[in-house]
């Protein structure tokens, strides 16, 4: 019986694809050019990532995966770059609590190809070294959200 619980849930009438794959919004900015540009070049990159995704259309969901990227050196920024890719998915006969995980997991790594060559082209048309996204688990990321959305508030704080 545990075997059962472990195996994939299977939809045999399950339709997902991919409608469009698009940018919503792009900002690369340089607050401290040129001086930057001769400072050594010892970055730290701070990153930070949403996903939201909201219905369009009867069995349509416009997914935005955001990424807003500060690099400074010392303590002057060098850039900052902010990204909205987003994606026009199809989704029908596949459960609702499936459908919410796809979004956030699926559709997500769908897009974060196109966000991370985005990225790396306008760093470089800035003029800095060429910037490469690591790889990211949304799989990961979506299980370790659930779980702290599922602990109970506690009152105590530490």
């Amino acid at each position: 019986m545990a075997e059962e619980e472990n195996k994939p849930q299977e939809f045999p009438d399950a339709q997902f694809s991919v409608q469009k794959v698009y940018v919503k919004d792009i900002s690369f900015e340089t607050p401290n050019s040129p001086d930057v540009f001769k400072m050594e070049w010892k970055p730290k990159v701070d990153m930070h990532m949403t996903n939201e995704a909201k219905p369009v259309g009867e069995n349509l969901f416009d997914v935005v995966l955001s990424i807003t990227l500060t690099v400074k050196i010392d303590k002057k920024t060098a850039y900052l770059v902010e990204i909205n890719q987003a994606g026009i998915f199809f989704i029908n006969n596949i459960p609702e609590d499936v459908v919410e995980r796809m979004l956030a997991t699926v559709c997500a790594n769908i897009m974060f190809p196109f966000a991370r060559e985005a990225v790396s082209d306008i760093v470089t048309r800035g003029g800095f070294p060429q910037l490469l996204l690591s790889p990211v688990n949304f799989d990961a990321l979506y299980a370790q959200q659930q779980q702290v959305e599922q602990q109970p508030e506690s009152g105590t704080k530490h």
